[in-house]
Protein backbone atom coordinates (compact mmCIF):
# COMPACT_ATOMS: atom_id res chain seq x y z
CA UNK A 1 0.00 0.00 0.00
CA UNK A 2 2.96 2.39 0.87
CA UNK A 3 4.63 2.12 -2.51
CA UNK A 4 1.24 2.05 -4.34
CA UNK A 5 0.27 5.60 -2.36
CA UNK A 6 3.90 6.91 -3.13
CA UNK A 7 4.00 5.90 -6.50
CA UNK A 8 0.24 8.38 -6.97
CA UNK A 9 1.67 11.19 -5.09
CA UNK A 10 5.25 11.00 -7.50
CA UNK A 11 2.72 10.88 -10.70
CA UNK A 12 0.45 13.37 -9.38
CA UNK A 13 3.31 15.79 -8.78
CA UNK A 14 4.85 15.62 -12.11
CA UNK A 15 1.56 15.81 -13.65
CA UNK A 16 1.22 19.11 -11.74
CA UNK A 17 4.64 20.25 -12.55
CA UNK A 18 3.87 19.46 -16.55
CA UNK A 19 0.79 21.24 -16.29
CA UNK A 20 2.50 24.04 -15.00
CA UNK A 21 5.82 24.50 -16.33
CA UNK A 22 5.55 22.88 -19.89
CA UNK A 23 2.31 23.78 -21.13
CA UNK A 24 0.54 20.32 -20.65
CA UNK A 25 -3.63 21.27 -20.68
CA UNK A 26 -5.91 19.66 -18.80
CA UNK A 27 -7.68 18.02 -21.18
CA UNK A 28 -4.52 15.90 -22.01
CA UNK A 29 -3.89 15.11 -18.29
CA UNK A 30 -7.58 13.69 -18.17
CA UNK A 31 -6.81 11.56 -20.99
CA UNK A 32 -4.07 10.41 -19.51
CA UNK A 33 -5.51 9.28 -16.05
CA UNK A 34 -9.05 7.89 -18.12
CA UNK A 35 -6.06 5.43 -19.81
CA UNK A 36 -4.33 4.58 -16.68
CA UNK A 37 -8.18 3.18 -15.52
CA UNK A 38 -8.99 1.67 -18.73
CA UNK A 39 -5.20 0.30 -18.64
CA UNK A 40 -5.98 -0.94 -14.67
CA UNK A 41 -8.94 -3.06 -15.63
CA UNK A 42 -7.21 -4.69 -18.86
CA UNK A 43 -5.53 -8.03 -19.17
CA UNK A 44 -2.34 -6.19 -19.16
CA UNK A 45 -2.44 -4.63 -15.64
CA UNK A 46 -0.65 -7.45 -13.95
CA UNK A 47 2.25 -7.19 -15.77
CA UNK A 48 2.46 -3.68 -15.43
CA UNK A 49 1.93 -4.21 -11.68
CA UNK A 50 4.66 -6.55 -11.76
CA UNK A 51 7.36 -3.84 -13.85
CA UNK A 52 6.82 -1.40 -11.27
CA UNK A 53 6.90 -3.56 -8.68
CA UNK A 54 10.32 -4.64 -9.80
CA UNK A 55 11.87 -1.20 -11.05
CA UNK A 56 11.20 0.34 -7.42
CA UNK A 57 12.97 -2.99 -6.38
CA UNK A 58 15.84 -2.35 -8.01
CA UNK A 59 15.93 1.53 -6.95
CA UNK A 60 15.19 0.60 -3.47
CA UNK A 61 18.40 -1.79 -4.03
CA UNK A 62 20.99 0.72 -5.38
CA UNK A 63 23.24 2.09 -2.62
CA UNK A 64 25.04 5.22 -3.01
Amino acid sequence: MALTFSAVLLMLIVVVLLIRRSGLKIWHALACALLGFYLASSSIAPSVKTLTTNVAGMISGIKL
